[in-house]
């Protein structure tokens, strides 16, 4: 998916995530496990809010993305003293020049692939973390898929689109997402733009065993944005790994 209409509204949808506070906690766990402040890659760092906090805290940052919309986005705002380098790949796919010292993947972005996908990306992964880095993720529950989102729909507006964010709960679980965008025109119309993508449940013992064989170690599990361990209802978990290991 290309996030091609989404990547223009994704910021105005989304100003309930605090990016700030939320790098400072990103910082935080990556100096309990593996302190510096090295080069970090922003794994599907869409229109690249975090990787700019992050580079502030004092991180070089590299943003990763498969959507040359959102990275256009990025590059916007892209003004941070120490610049951030953007590019524009596919998880599967990350093709680096060299090794990172931190790794984070935020907002439920690893959910968007299916566990096939997930070990791929696993696996490049372990070519690019330099031993003893830090790999720090979060994905959505199963609770959230089956109790929040479900067969749910939910309307966002503000003065430049109305969006409709439809959810199908399929048998296996995973969650079709159908958003319909209604730009305003300035003739008083509205055009209508489409976009459809996958959520897939991760569960916690397919997340260890697809980690570990790709070479990390799982070192804590959160539950999203504390230090708490996650509660039957969690909607989102945070998963604190290092590696790879060596050979």
């Amino acid at each position: 998916m290309a996030y091609g209409i989404f990547a223009r509204h994704y910021d105005a949808l989304t100003t309930n995530v605090k990016y700030s506070s939320r790098a400072m906690y990103f910082d935080g766990l990556i100096q309990k496990y593996s302190p510096g402040r090295g080069l970090l890659l922003d794994l599907a760092c869409g229109t690249g809010s975090l990787s700019v906090e992050m580079a502030k805290l004092g991180y070089e940052v590299i943003g990763v993305d498969a959507s040359a919309d959102m990275l256009s986005v990025a590059m916007s705002k892209n003004d941070t003293p120490s610049r951030v380098m953007f590019l524009n790949q596919p998880m599967q796919k990350l093709n680096l020049y060299g090794t990172v010292d931190a790794v984070v993947c935020a907002l439920d972005s690893l959910n968007h692939l299916a566990p096939k996908e997930l070990k791929q990306v696993f696996e490049r992964l372990r070519l690019f973390v330099a031993p003893g880095g830090v790999f720090v993720f979060d994905v959505n529950t199963k609770y959230k898929h089956q109790k929040i989102l479900a067969d749910n729909c939910f309307v966002y507006e503000n003065n430049d689109v109305y969006c409709v964010w439809q959810n199908n709960l399929r048998e296996d679980s995973s969650i079709e997402i159908i958003l319909d965008f209604f730009e305003n025109c300035s003739d008083g119309t509205y055009k209508r733009h489409r976009e459809e993508f996958c959520e897939y449940i991760h569960e916690d013992s397919h997340l260890r065993k697809t980690l570990t064989a790709a070479g990390f170690e799982v070192q804590a599990v959160f539950d999203a944005d504390t230090e708490n361990p996650p509660a039957e209802n969690s909607e989102r978990v945070v998963y604190i790994a290092t590696g790879p290991r060596k050979d």
